[in-house]
């Protein structure tokens, strides 16, 4: 009795898990799971290749600073003092009318600079 006893609850337990690994699997098998893994599995190459693009990058600044150092380009030189540029007043004067680009003599200013930085906003 005892023997008829075990061996239906082994059965029974194993079509329990049988079944249950057969129903995860078909879970795992739907068009919406398998576009989550894709996409997933995307991210995850994103990140490695932004890892592997920061790692390039670092690897070239140092070799960049050690080939300085080899060829005594490390000296950084002096930047040029910004210059005098001549611009152009508002054209608040009355004599130039409203746009003073295209009056006939417009006054300048002296002592404006001009930068140096192409990466500002203008």
């Amino acid at each position: 009795m005892f023997r008829r006893t075990f061996w239906f609850t082994a059965g029974a337990a194993a079509g329990v898990w049988a079944t249950t690994k057969v129903n995860r699997k078909i879970r795992q098998l739907t068009p919406e799971s398998l576009a989550a893994q894709a996409a997933n599995k995307a991210i995850e190459a994103g990140h490695r290749l932004k890892d592997f693009a920061l790692d390039v990058r670092d690897g070239m600044a140092q070799r960049e600073a050690e080939l300085g150092e080899a060829l005594g380009l490390n000296a950084d030189p002096e930047l040029p003092s910004p210059r005098d540029v001549a611009a152009l007043e508002n054209g608040s004067d009355p004599r130039h009318g409203k746009n003073a680009k295209y009056s006939k003599n417009p006054t300048y200013v002296e002592r404006s600079t001009y930068s140096y930085n192409r990466n500002e906003d203008h």
